[in-house]
């Protein structure tokens, strides 16, 4: 069948005949006026105005203005510390309620904990100052409190922690890089 139309279509006659046919229907078309189809109404249009005030909020925040990270999370480590100094404003990393505000000499010292939505909750240790009680709702401008070495530390530094259901998690996979 291939060869039955090469054939037809290879002969020399023939490529004149649809050349000169193809050239006929191109100059005829082009000059054939154009119909425009038009409305015989016009169409009003209507131009809905509103306002829409979008609002943007942070999602999660590192607790505190500079960021250094002197200690990583590890399985003998369950949390990072914060470096900064006494008095340094500690945030928290997302809105939430208060669950409970301890004062110890030992281990965590001074320490908030934070429930957030979905079971996430968040420690945050060795503070100067507390400035919240339990059942507070705080938000993410709230001051929850102050840097601090109280507790079992070494220095000034936040110790922050993070779980999800329960079980400990890198602070890191849900902070912002």
């Amino acid at each position: 069948m291939a060869r039955f139309f090469r054939h037809i279509f290879e002969h020399k006659n023939i490529k004149k005949v649809l050349a000169s046919n193809l050239a006929i229907i191109t100059v005829t078309t082009s000059f054939l006026p154009q119909s425009n189809v038009r409305a015989q109404e016009p169409i009003e249009q209507a131009v809905i105005e509103s306002q829409t005030n979008l609002v943007t909020q942070k999602a999660i925040q590192y607790p505190t203005i500079d960021v250094r990270i002197t200690q990583r999370y590890s399985f003998y480590h369950t949390g990072i510390d914060l470096d900064g100094f006494t008095g340094d404003p500690i945030k928290p990393i997302k809105p939430g309620k208060v669950s409970a505000v301890s004062h110890s000499k030992f281990a965590y010292g001074n320490s908030v904990l934070i429930e957030h939505a979905n079971q996430v909750s968040s420690l945050y240790a060795h503070l100067s100052v507390t400035d919240v009680e339990p059942g507070d709702e705080v938000t993410m401008d709230t001051v929850i409190g102050k840097m601090g070495a109280t507790g079992r530390s070494f220095g000034d530094h936040l110790h922050l922690e993070v779980y999800d259901h329960g079980r400990a998690i890198n602070p890191l996979s849900v902070l912002p890089r």
